[in-house]
């Protein structure tokens, strides 16, 4: 059975080529670090704050985004204001083997907005957010408690969160 597992990883890994990582430069993060305080910056506004011509800004971004660096560009949200007051991170311990199967299943729950397959005391770490603790105890009593590889999970209640951004390090 493990043996099918890893053949089956192997399989996918295969069928999902990601570029090689290239290895980014400093204008490279530079542009990552302005994308990530602003991702509405223009390439126009980009290029000049990292000095380089809009074409060179235009092709680097577009690098980036192809070799799966930049994976997307989003909104920051304030969750309390957009009416979702509740946040909690859940940890499940789930059935061996069954990782893609929960994932599945976590990610079509209203408000799963990070989902991490981790080592440690528990399996899973699940990042929520709820309009408030009725709700909250809704999804995790009925919903998480139906799915049956679930074997256990623990609630830990957000009481202020401060999001950052990971910054870049330059290479050694």
């Amino acid at each position: 059975m493990e043996t099918e597992q890893m053949a089956e990883d192997q399989g996918r890994r295969t069928e999902d080529r990601t570029p090689a990582a290239r290895p980014l430069d400093s204008v490279d993060r530079a542009i990552l670090a302005i994308l990530q305080a602003d991702g509405r910056a223009s390439v126009r506004s980009v290029a000049e704050r990292v000095h380089v011509s809009r074409a060179n800004a235009y092709a680097r971004i577009n690098r980036l985004v192809e070799d799966r660096v930049i994976r997307g560009f989003t909104a920051s949200v304030d969750h309390e204001r957009a009416g979702q007051g509740t946040c909690a991170y859940i940890t499940l311990k789930i059935v061996q083997n069954s990782w893609r199967t929960v994932r599945g299943q976590l990610e079509a729950l209203p408000g799963a907005a990070h989902i991490a397959l981790v080592g440690g005391d528990f399996d899973v770490l699940l990042l929520v957010h709820t309009p408030d603790n009725r709700t909250l105890r809704e999804l995790v009593l009925t919903r998480l408690q139906a799915i049956p590889e679930v074997l256990s999970s623990r609630t830990l209640l957000v009481f202020e969160e401060t999001d950052l951004s990971p910054q870049i390090p330059e290479p050694q």
